[in-house]
């Protein structure tokens, strides 16, 4: 793809998303929806395997479903109450809807199907933007329309996302797939809180992001998209290896490390809500992601190939880790002791 091509994709997703989370009128929103979808399409397509092809189609039809069913859902409360601004949804249909729209955009379970399979078609850099970018706008919507929306169906898709994202990763020998199926397991924490507290789930939005963007970088880096392949970099980039055990350990949520913050301060907040069964389920829940983080670090870093046979060595790479990678993978390790400040600022 030429460097025209790919400029004019990455201003379109800059101005779709700008445009979705800066609108208060629900048609501005669903046109930056639709600018975002169209611009990361050809992206996900460029390489013309048939498997790309193949996640381009399913993100496609799933995402022209989802604004179909945003747009849907404005109208049936402007038709109601005359209202087209996002922050006075109040009609109980258009709330219903929406959510459903919502969690078909995010990949929430029960609409979750088709996240792991575009995610295993896309290469590592696209994946890194569908996990991050692409779910910015809407959890932007869903910070908004929040006070509207039932708290009891988001409990439930997010202990089921919970449930799912760590019970289907535990067999898998992809990492995107893997990346994707812990994806879904975060935006069942994220969808817990809304509904309780929008700006902590934006809190954890902002962290999962950074934390995920240091991990897809750092296999980018090392060009690891099986768990096999993963198993031989330690002898190409030993020092990258390491912090990216770390950095899967602050993904699963494990003190001291950054991950932690967003769940402390999650559970905290349910049981001040008065949610505790929620919280103690969600938090066993997160169990199992934790499992599959750490088999995802133990091939990292601490084995050999399960096999006797002679094989290839990777050649010890003298080239630098780049910066971008650096700078997220210590961020990813070491905010949670500025914790105070962090949440100041929010």
């Amino acid at each position: 793809m030429n460097p025209q091509a790919k400029l004019t994709f990455a201003l379109s997703l800059t101005l779709g998303t700008t445009l979705t989370i800066s609108s208060t009128h629900w048609i501005m929103a669903w046109t930056g929806l639709e600018i975002n979808t169209l611009a990361i399409l050809p992206l996900i397509s460029k390489s013309h395997h048939p498997r790309a092809i193949e996640a381009a189609t399913k993100y496609f039809l799933v995402q022209a479903a989802a604004s179909a069913l945003v747009l849907f859902s404005s109208m049936t409360n402007a038709w109601h109450t005359g209202q087209w601004d996002i922050t006075q949804l109040s009609h109980p249909t258009s709330c219903l809807i929406l959510t459903v729209a919502l969690a078909m955009k995010l990949g929430l379970v029960p609409f979750h199907f088709w996240f792991p399979e575009v995610l295993q078609g896309s290469s590592l850099i696209v994946g890194l933007l569908l996990s991050t970018l692409m779910k910015f706008p809407p959890i932007t919507l869903l910070y908004l329309t929040s006070p509207s929306l039932k708290p009891s169906i988001l409990t439930t898709m997010a202990i089921l996302s919970a449930a799912l994202g760590g019970w289907m990763g535990l067999n898998q020998t992809q990492t995107r797939k893997i990346l994707a199926f812990s994806s879904i397991s975060h935006l069942g924490w994220m969808a817990i809180i809304i509904a309780y507290s929008p700006k902590l789930a934006l809190l954890n939005f902002y962290l999962y992001t950074l934390m995920t963007a240091a991990v897809f970088l750092s296999l980018n880096s090392i060009k690891a998209l099986k768990l096999s392949t993963l198993m031989t970099t330690w002898t190409k980039t030993p020092s990258l290896n390491a912090i990216l055990l770390l950095t899967l350990l602050s993904l699963a949520g494990l003190p001291p490390l950054t991950g932690f913050l967003p769940k402390w301060l999650i559970i905290q907040e349910l049981t001040k809500q008065e949610v505790a069964l929620a919280a103690t389920i969600i938090a066993l829940l997160s169990l199992l992601g934790l499992f599959f983080y750490l088999r995802l670090a133990y091939c990292a870093t601490i084995t050999l190939p399960p096999h006797t046979t002679n094989h290839m060595k990777q050649w010890y790479n003298t080239k630098p880790t780049n910066t971008m990678v650096a700078v997220l993978t210590t961020m990813s390790l070491m905010l949670l002791p500025i914790s105070p400040i962090i949440l100041a600022v929010v």
